[in-house]
């Protein structure tokens, strides 16, 4: 089976980077890209992927408004939160905003692990995972 991914970064580096983790995976595919959280909520309106890749910190609309309103319009879809500095607190409002996983951008390991988490219906916050 093939999983659909839509990613939603205003960094053209690091789409390219999450571009590159998803593709050497054999089960999932880039169905799409967003550069900011509007143009996210549009694009997974019009693509329904099976996961949801969004950076917090976008123009326009960040990631936690973005998730709330995707979390409306299309309710189970999974949504896996990247940040740069990922906290307890920003880990909690991302769980009220809908996100089922969040993770540091730097840990590309963490973003497999929580990317399978996710697909196969668990939910995946190490930030709150540690001490």
């Amino acid at each position: 089976m093939l999983f659909r991914i839509l990613v939603v970064d205003d960094n053209p580096v690091v789409r390219e980077q999450i571009r590159s983790v998803l593709e050497s995976h054999p089960e999932w595919e880039v169905c799409g890209e967003a550069v900011n959280g509007i143009e996210g909520v549009e694009r997974a309106q019009e693509l329904h992927p099976d996961l949801i890749i969004l950076d917090f910190s976008m123009p326009m609309m960040n990631g936690l408004r973005a998730a709330q309103e995707i979390s409306r319009q299309i309710p189970n879809v999974p949504m896996l939160l990247l940040s740069v500095f990922m906290s307890k607190q920003l880990t909690k409002e991302a769980q009220r905003a809908g996100f089922s996983g969040a993770i540091p951008k730097e840990q590309v390991a963490y973003l497999t692990k929580g990317i399978e988490t996710l697909l196969n219906h668990g939910t995946y916050f190490p930030e709150l995972m540690e001490n």
